[in-house]
């Protein structure tokens, strides 16, 4: 839904730096009868079950291949990035088929026996009517759909608020759902800005909200006042911590990665390196050797691995922590500058040492291309320093062997960490794996987007107590 109304938000170009696109902001009339019109769809939807559920979104499968050229043509416009945008085109078919299996094994019922012989329980679920998505702009596709999937094959009817600052997306994806008219009638996206986001909090029974820390509060405290559940995904400032015995070409090549892909911005991305100070001097030379091979995305998006800064107000964030880091006392050995070219503002990953806690760039998110290296003598020392943070969504270690890492990742108070590898999380959404992680501090608040039951999210529990007996029971009255 695009809105009726008068109101436009102007929407800025990451490659020119040009308001080249306009959304509309739907009216609280519009948006109140398009939520009361999925809720009343839900019904169906749901009587429909898993193996009906899966059929619809097999055709939409079939629908998106359609507008595959177009939802990646709109994403690059969005982001300025290709192979990023890749990914996610290609990733909602491949969460459709693993959310599709996980549904129909986890939503089988089951009758069991009770204490009291003569009463049998059996499962059952009820699905929240609407769900309400609100996602961010740094994987706008992706994070779009990251919950809406499963959601909808659990029975719920879907409403997505993506961010303003990446729109063009919307338009090719409707086109894509208004093909399979049973979707349609339960699935719709709308624009707007932020206070869309919050009228929508007002007619929907679920949120599921990514993004910042500050605007998390405040849909956690709203959704607490409707008594809806919330589950929230937000700001991270990941720490890697690199022991003596790591193997320092394979944890610089990794933590590159870890760091800067997408621009660095990730909400796992690597924000705080911690290096054994033994290794320091080898440990740099390589990262920056590395960092410095990385091209920029330009003149198009396939001139390079780094695109531009998508949203404009984060290059003076990034700016901000870098000025704050040198002048107290911080060394940049490559990059640590915002370019301006062609209207486009980029940034070159940029490896900084010198770097102590009390920076900016160690305790607020920069969600740039930035990596800060910092020091320490024992591996207790680089556990405190990880766990000195507001922030707990994810983090990796790098050691000589496996067990080495593991016992260190147990003493990191954060919710998933990968071992001689980074950002491993975001590879096992919809996978069929049993495990689950949750974020830690303020960086969310809710169940897990990975494991198997957590698509169980979105349905409420019932049990059927059955009384088997003819005989009146042992509790009545006589």
């Amino acid at each position: 839904m695009s809105g009726n109304g008068s109101e436009f938000i102007e929407v800025r170009n990451p490659r020119t730096g040009q308001s080249d696109y306009q959304i509309a902001i739907p009216s609280k009339e519009e948006l109140q009868e398009l939520c009361e019109n999925l809720r009343t769809n839900q019904f169906a939807w749901e009587a429909m079950g898993v193996s009906g559920r899966v059929e619809v979104l097999k055709q939409w499968k079939d629908s998106l291949q359609l507008s595959r050229e177009d939802l990646l043509s709109a994403n690059v416009a969005d982001t300025g990035r290709i192979r990023e945008s890749l990914r996610e085109v290609d990733n909602i078919s491949k969460w459709v088929d693993r959310w599709s299996k996980i549904a129909i094994e986890q939503f089988k019922t089951s009758t069991q026996d009770t204490s009291i012989s003569t009463v049998k329980a059996t499962s059952d679920y009820s699905a929240y009517q609407l769900v309400g998505v609100i996602s961010p702009w740094n994987f706008p596709l992706s994070l779009s759909l990251m919950d809406a999937i499963p959601a909808l094959l659990s029975g719920c009817a879907v409403v997505i608020k993506p961010s303003e600052i990446t729109p063009r997306f919307i338009k090719p994806m409707m086109e894509s759902i208004e093909r399979v008219p049973e979707l349609a009638k339960v699935m719709q996206y709308v624009t707007g800005a932020g206070e869309t986001g919050a009228e929508l909090i007002e007619h929907i029974d679920m949120i599921c909200f990514t993004g910042s820390v500050s605007t998390g509060r405040k849909v956690a405290v709203r959704a607490a006042e409707r008594f809806i559940p919330a589950f929230l995904e937000l700001g991270g400032k990941d720490p890697v911590i690199v022991t003596e015995t790591a193997d320092i070409d394979r944890a610089t090549s990794a933590i590159l990665v870890g760091s800067v892909l997408g621009v660095g911005h990730q909400c796992y991305s690597l924000e705080r390196i911690y290096v054994a100070e033994s290794i320091e001097t080898e440990f740099v030379e390589k990262l920056t050797e590395k960092a410095n091979k990385l091209k920029l995305a330009y003149p198009t998006p396939e001139s390079g691995e780094i695109g531009p800064i998508i949203f404009a107000p984060q290059a003076e964030i990034i700016k901000a922590h870098l000025d704050d880091a040198v002048e107290k006392g911080a060394v940049i050995h490559c990059g640590g500058e915002i370019q301006i070219i062609d209207g486009g503002l980029w940034c070159r990953p940029t490896v900084v040492t010198n770097v102590t806690s009390n920076m900016k760039l160690i305790q607020e998110e920069t969600f740039g291309p930035i990596m800060p290296v910092i020091t320490f003598q024992t591996i207790e020392e680089a556990i405190e320093l990880a766990n000195d943070s507001k922030y707990g969504l994810s983090g990796a270690v790098f050691a000589g062997t496996i067990e080495e890492g593991e016992q260190i990742a147990q003493k990191v108070d954060v919710g998933g960490i990968s071992i001689n590898d980074t950002g491993l999380s975001p590879f096992f959404i919809g996978d069929e794996l049993d495990m689950e992680k949750t974020s830690f501090k303020s960086s969310g608040l809710g169940g897990s987007r990975i494991g198997i039951s957590s698509i169980k999210r979105f349905v409420r529990r019932k049990v059927l107590f059955s009384n088997h007996s003819t005989e009146k029971s042992a509790w009545w009255y006589e």
